[in-house]
């Protein structure tokens, strides 16, 4: 209110002087830097207040059992947790405490779920953050806000009648990279992560409120190495992408809440979903039921959550069209792709779609039997021949190729170049950067080639099917594997009937 006067008497002021003939524009430019140095001041003196987020037991927060598909994360997260729930044992033994528990996995894993259920376990104050938050133009605002962090943990945890305090920073490779590395090599990145490291060695078991910060990243390799030393960040926990078992604990989970039809089997969904993050299954459970909505269903069905990974995968459906040449070709390449992939792997197709999805305007979703972290030279040139497919099928029954199968050459060419560099080509282990001119290429030609030769084989023998299928898919838009499957299995009937 002070301020707001002040100016409108000086506007006043500075009116008057000008209306008696005095040249008011000297002073104009004196306030104006006056307002600026001023302004700067504000900005170098704010302190941020972070907000604790309530997660306490008396409140209902978010435990554990809440989380799914991260058994391994969170049998190694309790174990670093102890010392803020039993301190007292810990000591007795002389166990220095963690001071810093880092999670490192992609996103969408359950990073952020698995700090506040950190803090719902030891019922902590719950402190979050994101590394940005601590980075600013003006040097010394970075280093003020990670200070007044852990003084509001601290300070926190004794007005709030809590023993220990969690300090959660996510994207901490923002806040704490590598010094000297590029762009963060500047004075007040450097200030706010020395500052970071001075509060994390200040951490001691004698402080009234136990702190333990927790950072989450999925760059763990352009982190500073004083912040992984041991003292500092003492435990790194990986939280990787959920295998199927996992993903079908989050399936159940998420679809808890929502009423699932007879013919919905979770177990199959899981199988999938291969990839699929914990975000993923939840946006996929979320989009079955609006699926389910827009048809006016009271009951989750199969093809809702069918719909709903397409989605996941693909995006949204969109409305451009091809003329129907144009889709009968894409028929005729995503037939051929489903039949190698059959041919090679019985039961790996789940599903056959021309319906346009994002960049796509067709696809063959694959179901794999197991899930695979792991190839060997077999399984490559499998995935190779797969991707072959819908150009030769095109090439063998419309007599040309087209532009639709880039996407699939480039992704072959990349499977084929892992080939060599994993030593499992015929030159055995060499350095694909210190190969001579020609000689990759040529590597890469003959792998290619071979497996060219293999799906063209199955094309052809396969030719009368492909375009019955890409004229049903024509009409449908849409066919599910296991009624490719049963086509090719009445189609091996009669041929053996016509051997006797």
């Amino acid at each position: 209110m002070i301020k707001e006067i002040g100016a409108g008497l000086a506007l006043g002021l500075m009116a008057g002087l000008f209306i008696m003939g005095f040249n008011v524009y000297p002073l104009l430019l004196l306030v104006g830097l006056f307002f600026l140095l001023t302004r700067v001041v504000d900005i170098k003196g704010s302190v941020r207040q972070f907000v604790p987020i309530s997660n306490s037991k008396a409140k209902g927060g978010i435990s554990f059992d809440d989380i799914g598909g991260q058994n391994s994360a969170k049998r190694e997260l309790l174990e670093a947790l102890d010392f803020l729930r039993i301190p007292e044992k810990i000591s007795s033994l002389g166990i220095r405490p963690l001071k810093g528990i880092l999670l490192v996995g992609p996103p969408g894993t359950g990073k952020t779920l698995l700090a506040k259920a950190a803090a719902y376990y030891t019922d902590s104050l719950f402190l979050s953050a994101a590394g940005s938050e601590f980075i600013e133009m003006y040097a010394g605002v970075g280093a003020q806000r990670i200070r007044q962090l852990f003084k509001q943990a601290r300070s926190g945890g004794k007005s709030s009648n809590k023993k220990s305090a969690i300090i959660f920073i996510d994207e901490i490779d923002i806040l704490g990279a590598r010094r000297g590395s590029g762009s963060n090599s500047h004075l007040e990145h450097e200030q706010t992560l020395n500052q970071l490291l001075v509060e994390m060695d200040g951490l001691g078991v004698g402080d009234e409120t136990r702190v333990l910060l927790i950072g989450a990243t999925n760059r763990a390799d352009l982190l500073d190495s004083a912040l992984l030393r041991p003292g500092r960040f003492d435990r790194i926990v990986q939280v990787d992408l959920p295998d199927q078992e996992g993903r079908l604990q989050i399936l159940r989970l998420h679809t808890r809440n929502k009423p699932l039809a007879a013919d919905v089997q979770l177990k199959n969904i899981a199988k999938e979903t291969f990839g699929f993050s914990g975000a993923h299954l939840e946006s996929l459970a979320n989009e079955a039921a609006i699926v389910a909505l827009r048809e006016k269903k009271k009951l989750l069905e199969n093809k809702h959550f069918s719909e709903a990974i397409d989605k996941v995968i693909m995006g949204e459906k969109i409305d451009r069209k091809p003329g129907r040449e144009e889709f009968f070709r894409i028929a005729i390449h995503e037939t051929g792709h489903a039949i190698v992939s059959e041919c090679i792997r019985s039961c790996s197709v789940s599903t056959i779609t021309i319906i346009p999805r994002g960049k796509a305007m067709g696809y063959i979703r694959q179901t794999p039997a197991e899930d695979s972290y792991i190839s060997t030279r077999s399984n490559i040139e499998e995935q190779i021949a797969i991707l072959l497919g819908g150009a030769i099928s095109e090439e063998e029954i419309l007599g040309n190729r087209s532009t639709g199968a880039t996407a699939d050459f480039q992704q072959a060419i990349e499977l084929a170049k892992k080939i060599v560099s994993a030593g499992m080509s015929s030159l055995g282990i060499v350095s694909t950067d210190d190969l001579p001119n020609g000689v990759l290429h040529k590597n890469l030609k003959e792998i290619l080639d071979g497996q060219e030769k293999r799906v063209r084989d199955i094309i052809l023998k396969y030719r009368g099917i492909i375009e019955n299928v890409a004229n049903y898919l024509l009409e449908k838009e849409k066919i599910s594997g296991a009624c490719l499957r049963n086509i090719l299995e009445k189609y091996e009937q009669k041929k053996q009937q016509k051997v006797c």
